[in-house]
Order: C-alpha cells, then structure tokens, then sequence
C-alpha cells in the first residue's frame, strides 16, 4: 500500500538525503526541538547537524527560537504544507490502493465520496468474483444499511441526519431505530472500531467493510468499501480484510496530512 521505491539507477544528492532527516524528525516531534534531540531523532550527531539546520533556517524550512534555542519548521516549511494539502486529490491519492485492496483481498472495494443524497460511488476495482448487486460510478449508498453510509454517518454527525431521517420516513418510522438511537448504538460502535460494516442488510449474501480517509482535520474525506459475498467475506474487526482496510485508510490519509491524535469523529 506504499509508494514503490526509487530505483537504483536513480542517481540523487546524498547531503540532501542526510539533511532531509532533520526535517523528518521535526515533523515526527510536531514540537520545536534542542539541537541535542533533533539531532538524535535524526540519528546523526549535533556537530554534524548544525551546519544543515544554519543552511535550512537561510532559505526558511527551519527557524530557531532566540530565547530557548529550539528549532522548529520555518514559514517556508508551512508554505509548502498548506500548498500539498490544497494540491492533494483525495480520489487521486485512494485510486491505486483499491486497486490493490481488491487484489489482496479478492473482494470489489469501491471508493465513496458524500454526495446530495449520501455517499456515492466515484471508483470501482472489480474482484474476480461476482457480486451479484448492480454497482457502478454514480450508484448511492444508504445510510442506515450499508457500510458506506454508517461511516459517513459516524463522522459527519448531525450533518447526515437529515438523510437518515429521510430513509427513516420512505421506510416507516417503526422499522428503523431514532437517530439518537442510531448514534448511541451503532455509530457508537463504529467510531470505537474506526471502521463500518454491513451483514447483508440491503442485498441478502453481500456484505461490506468501510474504512475512511481523513484530512488534516480529521474530517472524512471518502470512504474505502470492500464488498463480496457474505460467505466469503470476513467482516470481523480484527480480521485480515479490516487489517487491510485499516492500512489503506491510514496511508491515504496520511497524504492528505491526517495525525492519529486527531483522528477521531465528531458528532
């Protein structure tokens, strides 16, 4: 679910690698660091790391605090932040790993962004074995019985409850719980787990897993559905299959600048 490596042949600047650590351990810390600290977070000596953070704080990636000496990441840094996250494409960034899911999985694994009327199908990777539900680009999820929805519910709170509401109506109030009760029961369990699933509640034998993609918010940018047979389908929360899910979500919305500390879905 990772990027492949350069190749070998690829030739690029050593001192640029070596220094390009420092600015890995001070995005890893998300604090400002002594010299002593940032130094050993990049595995390299405090002599040997000076002259690269002299050079780095001249053209702004670092800056120094006058007062306590720290180094933290200069404006530059930040400029280049808020131009990656506004140029990241979420759909973009998923495409290859559903290709990916549906191959390690065996299962079709749909990318679901929030549309008008919920979520909605914007990428399909078919498995080899047929799922007897008629899926395509444009095809919409419910919320109260598919995986999709229940994630998209659990994140977005109060903002899907118009459409819950509406479900609830078109399929009789008694027969679907109230969405105070949706939220303490299963969107409860689905923010626990970090992830959704369905048991063949809307198409009998085809169940379905969800994971989501994040922001740098935390805000649920799309969601990740593997779908197949029921039979075949593990959808356990520490199954394999929710292993893999949880992986790809995490590496999509590690692009997008998700933190796991600001991770978790409001209501």
């Amino acid at each position: 679910m990772t990027p492949p490596a350069p190749s070998p042949a690829q030739r690029g600047i050593q001192s640029i690698e070596v220094g390009g650590q420092l600015l890995r351990a001070l995005a890893h810390a998300g604090r400002p660091l002594p010299l002593k600290d940032l130094a050993a977070a990049a595995g390299m000596a405090a002599a040997k790391a000076h002259p690269y953070l002299v050079s780095f704080g001249k053209i702004g990636l670092v800056e120094q605090d006058r007062a306590s000496g720290r180094y933290g990441l200069g404006p530059l840094a930040l400029q280049l932040g808020l131009m990656s996250l506004q140029q990241a494409d979420p759909v973009r960034i998923a495409t290859p790993l559903i290709e990916d899911l549906a191959s390690a999985s065996g299962h079709t694994v749909a990318i679901a962004v929030w549309g008008t009327h919920g979520p909605t199908i914007v990428r399909l990777a078919e498995s080899p074995a047929a799922v007897h539900i008629n899926m395509r680009h444009g095809t919409v999820f419910s919320i109260t019985g598919t995986a999709s929805g229940q994630l998209f519910a659990a994140w977005l709170g109060d903002a899907a409850k118009p459409l819950y509401e509406a479900e609830r109506r078109a399929a009789g109030a008694r027969s679907l719980p109230s969405w105070a009760q949706f939220v303490a029961g299963t969107l409860a369990e689905v923010r626990a787990q970090g992830l959704a699933r369905a048991d063949g509640g809307v198409v009998a034998g085809v169940s379905a897993l969800a994971a989501p993609v994040l922001d740098h918010r935390g805000q649920i940018m799309l969601a990740l559905t593997a779908i197949g047979p029921s039979a075949a389908l593990d959808t356990r929360w520490d199954g394999p299959l929710a292993a893999l899910l949880r992986q790809a979500g995490q590496a999509a919305s590690a692009r997008l600048g998700w933190q796991p500390a600001t991770s978790a879905p409001t209501s």
